[in-house]
């Protein structure tokens, strides 16, 4: 599903815009001993429209942002909160999924899209010391919780996203395979 937006081509991107919902999440984070630590959670994903980019005038990048609010599904707190971009440069196929989040860490991915039947496959993965796609993070975190790497795979069909994230990190003097997946629904489409 691409879609002309404003006089701009959204390409694959398109299939992401409008606000999503879903109660099938489950977060296996570290606990104080970095061992799995699983909540079931609700989230809430925006996306809307942000334009074109151009790179020193050789490079064009189609931008869409976003916004993710995750919630406890027990008793519905906030526990995450992140907000990014989708970048895609249709030249060459190449997809980037940047991100904040307000612990201090920031990522940028890249990757591809496939096409799979009726399903988008959007993969992206950052690796830490990465001088392309790779991760940022404030001395606290580097120290106390370190992200080393950051994968996912999101997968649009029509109406339906899925997500399955995995952050690796290094906390409590363990490695540990941070994951996070979800089911959502598109509930608007709203180009923003």
């Amino acid at each position: 599903m691409n879609q002309i937006i404003d006089g701009i081509d959204y390409g694959p991107l398109a299939q992401l815009l409008g606000k999503w919902v879903g109660d099938k999440g489950l977060d296996n984070a570290p606990d104080a001993k970095a061992e799995p630590d699983l909540n079931a959670f609700t989230d809430e994903l925006t996306f809307t429209v942000a334009g074109r980019s151009e790179n020193a005038e050789q490079q064009e990048l189609t931008v869409i942002k976003y916004h993710h609010l995750v919630r406890k599904l027990e008793n519905g707190l906030i526990f995450h909160d992140q907000i990014g971009h989708w970048l895609y440069e249709q030249a060459t196929g190449l997809i980037m999924h940047s991100l904040t989040i307000p612990r201090g860490v920031c990522v940028l991915a890249g990757g591809s899209i496939k096409q799979h039947g009726s399903e988008t496959i959007f993969e992206v993965k950052a690796k830490l010391g990465s001088e392309t796609f790779g991760i940022l993070q404030s001395p606290f975190m580097l120290e106390k919780a370190k992200t080393t790497a950051f994968k996912m795979r999101l997968v649009v069909d029509g109406n339906s996203l899925s997500y399955d994230e995995t952050t690796s990190l290094f906390i409590y003097g363990k490695a540990f395979e941070h994951n996070d997946k979800s089911r959502l629904q598109r509930v608007t489409y709203d180009m923003g």
